[in-house]
């Protein structure tokens, strides 16, 4: 199992409105392509506007397929740019988990 973690800080103020749009609109997208979401997350304390969302995969090739399903889906498309206008950077990592990790 490998975890995809992606952060993306938004533009002062808009955390709410992106938050909006993911749950009325994006989230069920997303969930039909990638599956396992771990959680999704906002800051409160330290950096803040930050989103952090983790997926679960069964391997490389496993996110990558179901990336691509996401990229291809018209429904996901048309969703994209309404957050995109929201973020200023992202950052993505791939973590594995230690052998003594409750997530496996």
């Amino acid at each position: 199992m490998i975890y995809e973690m992606r952060t993306y800080r938004l533009k002062t103020g808009t955390v709410p409105a992106y938050l909006k749009l993911v749950e009325d609109e994006g989230i069920a997208v997303q969930k039909s392509h990638l599956g396992a979401l771990v959680g999704y997350f906002f800051s409160e304390i330290g950096p803040l506007n930050q989103i952090v969302h983790v997926w679960a995969y069964a391997s490389l090739d496993d996110r990558e397929a179901r990336r691509a399903a996401l990229a291809a889906d018209p429904r996901w498309q048309a969703f994209l740019p309404k957050i995109q206008s929201l973020i200023e950077t992202m950052e993505n990592q791939i973590l594995k988990s230690a052998p003594f990790s409750p997530l496996k």
